[in-house]
């Protein structure tokens, strides 16, 4: 029988992830679509500054709340990745 507690197991929990994993998944997802975005717009034949800008400064926003998971507590995490769970929905959709 093998004991949770056994030192002489590695530890690979953190690994598995969580409401952080999940929250960080979301937040570089929506990172990426901005990324994605703000790359297309800039190769379109007259690229929109305008678009650009607003692009730039959703995924700052991100980039911001992605700091932040580094000292999220779990409610937290977990909020986090159900709002940009939403905010990808709602950006793939528009």
């Amino acid at each position: 029988m093998v004991l949770l507690s056994d030192p002489d197991i590695p530890d690979f929990s953190e690994l598995y992830g969580g409401d952080e994993q999940d929250a960080a998944d979301a937040v570089r997802d929506v990172v990426t679509w901005y990324s994605t975005q703000i790359a297309a717009e800039r190769r379109a034949p007259v690229p929109d500054e305008q678009r650009i800008e607003e692009l730039k400064a959703g995924r700052q926003a991100a980039l911001a709340d992605q700091a932040q998971l580094a000292t999220a507590d779990p409610e937290e995490a977990e909020r986090i990745a159900a709002v940009y769970a939403a905010r990808l929905k709602e950006l793939k959709e528009s």
